[in-house]
């Protein structure tokens, strides 16, 4: 990316929804223009996990004004991730798919510890230089990340399923303060978190700093009761509680610096984070500037380059774990990568390297088993933390394995979108055409697609030269059979 270019990041978060702007100028982001909305779609996930249609509409609302703030551009310059509220929503397909339409662009789910990952890369970010070690304290709406790092990289990365929104409604219902209510919202925090004095010990780290609305929030208030700003002590925490214990109530609450759209949830915020303090022996956190969309807009500039874009690191990280054929998997990606762009006449740059990345990857269920191999990989895929990488991602490049040889129409697999499709017929292609574990001899088959039907054009001397190559192209065209796509070997 060159200097000047704008760049947009959208947090959907379970209490607000965010969008920051900011323009690329010698390596660093400045910001443009920032927006927050209260839209509480955490509050709209009901006991069966099934967010309400006013929580997805509200969402939408907010998507659709943020949309047109965003008109005009491009699809690279824009990453929109949401986190735990539609990590756990059973119908987040729904609100993604409308969410999709309304802002112009996809948003990505991502896992707690991708969460926790780029909320450390956005208060890295917004910090000077240092070599200190750092542990760094996220409580949002309905999860709260917890990290320890150094200069610009996190090192340790946890998500756990509490947060301001969910301890409000659980712990401090229509916003009654109460000594037994503050009590069990801790002892709540301490067992969901019991594992992490050991993950997190005193020792590990040298400065705490607490990063997005619901810290920032209470610093706020600390510093309208004369705190030093920024700066949260156990002391002022503990001063804090009282101050709601003796207001009874958030609606009768009167704190300078207490914004409308925090008075709801901050019965459950100052739990949370006063259980936090105990339990990680905090005894002072710094307000830190930067948050999850920070580190989203740093990492779509890092995107933009294979050398830097930590997705290529985590795939080759899961390549040498699971000990693939480094060789084998690099003929794979040349084959499939030149039959996609045989069909793919225009850039598809996203959609090719997600390619690239199922090649590399399409072996790593024979460290399980070779039978059924493809089932393998897709599970490992499945339950792994990959670094970079949203949900859907993964669950596509989890597909791309599944289906990667056999039959089709016995898989749960989209075939209803097309540039899957190609991604999966080339792979698959791919995988035939370099089964004897070297490349193919050239010419390669051309592939081509005209509306819902695949040619390969295969020499006539070729097949002869190649029986065996021929016999399984054949096959494959059998197995496209009783799916939406027609696949032709023609010779000549």
């Amino acid at each position: 990316m060159h200097d000047g270019t704008l760049l947009a990041a959208l947090d959907l978060g379970s209490n607000s929804f965010r969008l920051e702007i900011g323009r690329l100028h010698h390596g660093q982001i400045q910001r443009i223009e920032y927006l927050k909305e209260t839209v509480r779609q955490g509050s709209g996930l009901d006991e069966n996990g099934m967010l309400s249609p006013a929580a997805m509409q509200r969402g939408w609302d907010c998507l659709a004004r943020f949309g047109e703030r965003l008109r005009g551009f491009a699809p690279h310059q824009v990453r929109a991730v949401a986190t735990q509220t539609l990590r756990v929503a059973r119908n987040r397909e729904l609100f993604l798919a409308k969410g999709l339409e309304v802002l112009g662009f996809p948003i990505d789910v991502v896992s707690g510890p991708e969460e926790a990952r780029l909320i450390y890369a956005g208060v890295a970010r917004m910090l000077p230089p240092s070599d200190e070690r750092r542990l760094v304290v996220d409580i949002g709406g309905r999860s709260t990340e917890l990290i320890l790092g150094r200069g610009l990289r996190s090192q340790v990365v946890g998500s756990y399923p509490l947060g301001s929104v969910a301890w409000s409604m659980a712990y401090f219902p229509e916003g009654r303060f109460t000594v037994q209510a503050f009590d069990a919202a801790h002892a709540a925090t301490e067992d969901l978190l019991a594992d992490t004095p050991g993950r997190y010990p005193r020792e590990s780290w040298d400065v705490a700093y607490g990063s997005s609305g619901t810290v920032g929030a209470i610093g706020d208030l600390l510093a309208g009761l004369g705190e030093p700003k920024g700066l949260i002590t156990r002391k002022s925490l503990v001063d804090l509680r009282a101050r709601l214990l003796q207001a009874q109530s958030a609606d009768k609450l009167k704190l300078d610096g207490l914004k409308e759209d925090r008075r709801p949830v901050i019965g459950g915020g100052v739990a949370v984070l006063g259980a936090v303090f105990d339990l990680l022996g905090i005894e002072q956190m710094q307000v830190a500037q930067g948050a999850l969309r920070q580190g989203v807009l740093y990492d779509l500039v890092q995107r933009e380059a294979p050398s830097t874009d930590i997705r290529t690191a985590t795939v080759q990280a899961l390549a040498t774990r699971f000990g693939t054929d480094a060789a084998q998997a690099a003929r794979v990606r040349r084959t499939a990568r030149t039959l996609f762009d045989q069909v793919m006449l225009q850039a598809e740059p996203e959609a090719a390297r997600l390619l690239d990345r199922a090649a590399q990857l399409h072996e790593i269920g024979t460290s399980i088993a070779h039978a059924d191999h493809p089932r393998h990989g897709a599970y490992i895929l499945h339950h792994t933390d990959a670094p970079g990488f949203s949900l859907q991602e993964l669950r596509r490049l989890a597909e791309l394995l599944l289906g990667q040889r056999g039959k089709l129409r016995k898989l749960s697999l989209d075939l209803e979108d097309a540039r899957f499709v190609v991604q999966l017929l080339c792979l698959r292609l791919a995988i035939l055409l370099c089964h004897a574990r070297r490349d193919p001899v050239p010419p390669l088959p051309q592939l081509a697609l005209v509306g819902g039907s695949f040619s390969l054009r295969v020499g006539a001397a070729w097949a002869a030269g190649f029986p065996q190559s021929a016999h399984l192209l054949r096959g494959e065209a059998e197995a496209w059979k009783k799916t939406p796509w027609d696949v032709n070997v023609v010779l000549g």
